[in-house]
């Protein structure tokens, strides 16, 4: 099966607006609520084009992350799955509860002259710990799956794929989970079971769109306008008649009808392969790992300068993104050792090069 660069695009951009709408945090007047650092000078204006962003940035990751199982199921039987995944997944998460998030929150307490404290906890990288979970529940039926490749549910999905608007046939489970849970706000992922359901909906959904194959795909590129115009108009309505947060049913096919547009977009413009896509799809992992530390501390060190937000902001960015960098390529890359604990792929034989042989790794997923 050829390699699907724009999936490894969508991973990498999905990180990176993620990073992005953290930091748009930091200027709203509810970020100690999450345990954010805040800034004194805020901007609800700020917030405003994160809203458009907060119904489908988390959910097109668990997609993605569906994606990545199939092109990995391809490769190796159960039993060498859960051991890539445990190894991929499983070791970088329970890492960062004891030696990453700790940090941020040192970050965090030191800022405020609080007692320094340590407690290790999920925060970000509750995601990591849901992606595992999905894969030993979602095993057996990926595995099923798998093994009638060429069932019926898949012919009759793939010829159904043929007219618009067929993939929001799934939308009927997702407002379900949105009537019984009554998520409020909606976008509240984190730890909460609306996220946990959620996103097994989409990781499951991720995996069989791989499953029924290129007729998907087709769909998507075709309509792709098509998706983007339904998704402006429902989020117009959204923001002009329910003040950004609509009823759940309406949540739920804005947050897919945004989704199928960027599959459209990524898949027509973005499944060529580059030399910087490699670069930046091997970080994304470990950059997703490290950024609320960076961030914190980037914080830290630019709120009490007393900017206006139109400085502030910018200049968090850039402070978190080259933080980012210059931790993953000169430690996080070079010192091979880290590697297990970054979701990196390693071998023993690396350990055994010399420091001058050139380093080869791979993205999380495919």
């Amino acid at each position: 099966m050829e390699r699907r660069y724009d999936i490894d695009w969508l991973r990498v951009i999905a990180i990176g607006l993620l990073l992005i709408y953290h930091i748009a945090i930091v200027f709203q007047p509810w970020a100690m609520f999450l345990a954010f650092i805040r800034s004194e000078n805020l901007s609800t204006e700020l917030w405003q084009p994160m809203t458009l962003l907060n119904v489908w940035r988390i959910p097109i990751l668990f997609y993605v992350s569906g994606m990545g199982l199939f092109f990995a199921m391809r490769k190796r039987n159960w039993l060498q799955l859960i051991g890539e995944r445990t190894k991929r997944i499983l070791i970088p998460f329970l890492f960062g509860m004891v030696a990453i998030t700790p940090l941020h929150m040192f970050v965090f307490q030191k800022y405020y002259n609080m007692t320094l404290q340590y407690f290790p906890h999920m925060g970000h990288l509750w995601f990591l710990g849901n992606i595992f979970t999905y894969v030993v529940l979602l095993l057996p039926v990926f595995l099923v799956l798998q093994k009638y490749d060429n069932s019926k549910l898949k012919q009759g999905a793939q010829k159904l794929m043929a007219y618009p608007l067929t993939p929001f046939i799934i939308n009927i489970p997702f407002i379900v989970e949105a009537l019984l849970l009554k998520p409020t706000p909606f976008a509240m992922y984190a730890e909460t079971w609306h996220g946990f359901f959620l996103g097994l909906l989409c990781f499951f959904f991720g995996f069989f769109f791989m499953h029924v194959g290129q007729s998907f795909w087709k769909n998507v590129l075709n309509w792709r306008w098509l998706y983007l115009g339904i998704a402006a108009i429902l989020f117009t309505i959204r923001f002009t008649v329910f003040a950004t947060e609509a009823p759940g049913y309406l949540m739920v096919i804005e947050s897919n009808s945004w989704i199928f547009a960027v599959f459209g977009f990524c898949h027509k413009y973005l499944n060529k392969p580059s030399t910087l896509l490699s670069y930046l799809s091997t970080a994304a992992y470990p950059v997703y790992i490290i950024h609320m530390l960076v961030l914190y501390a980037a914080s830290a060190l630019i709120l009490p300068l007393q900017l206006p937000v139109y400085l502030s902001f910018p200049l968090i960015i850039i402070g978190t993104f080259t933080g980012c960098y210059v931790i993953y390529e000169f430690i996080i890359r070079r010192i091979r050792i880290l590697h297990p604990f970054f979701g990196l792929r390693w071998t023993f034989k690396q350990f055994q090069k010399r420091k001058n042989t050139s380093l080869t790794t791979k993205p999380l997923d495919q």
